[in-house]
């Protein structure tokens, strides 16, 4: 297994999650569990979102999102990645459709898997952030733009066992 290989199978994971998670209400998807400012639908957005500008950021090409605008409809706030949101800029993003956050969120996925195939070993070991205390390689940021997104579906997962759960 090379490290394509592993990259490939990295970006796979938080897809086959996403995919896997059970099927929810609109209201269980942006229900806010324990008064947590995130919710499923917040959480599965913020994925998508993060993949895809920081791509954006790294091809220089059009965000995913373009495509998908105007089926999530979350104006201004749609054009922001989560971080830093407020309570209520959280509570904001409201999204009824499953499949649509999920489809995103796989999108986006694809299009830095297309990138990652793309790349050569060498490009991987290039330096693209020299502000932090070790400079930041291609591949060190490809692995924190995966590993932010398996993290937060895991979040969202756990929130869907928690809301679904019978006893």
């Amino acid at each position: 297994m090379d490290t394509h290989d592993i990259l490939a199978d990295f970006i796979q994971r938080p897809i086959d999650a996403a995919r896997n998670l059970p099927a929810l209400s609109t209201q269980q998807l942006n229900a806010h569990p324990s008064d947590h400012p995130n919710s499923i639908a917040w959480l599965l957005w913020h994925s998508g979102r993060e993949v895809d500008v920081q791509l954006a950021h790294l091809t220089g090409k059009a965000q995913v999102w373009e495509s998908y605008r105007n089926l999530f409809d979350l104006g201004e706030l749609g054009e922001t990645v989560g971080y830093g949101h407020t309570v209520e800029q959280s509570h904001q993003i409201q999204v009824s459709n499953q499949k649509l956050l999920v489809d995103y969120l796989e999108a986006s996925l694809r299009a830095l898997g297309d990138y990652v195939d793309a790349l050569s070993e060498t490009d991987l070991d290039a330096v693209i952030d020299n502000s932090w205390e070790t400079p930041v390689t291609l591949g060190v940021r490809l692995v924190s733009i995966i590993d932010d997104a398996v993290q937060h579906v895991g979040q969202a997962a756990y929130a869907a066992g928690a809301l679904t759960v019978t006893h």
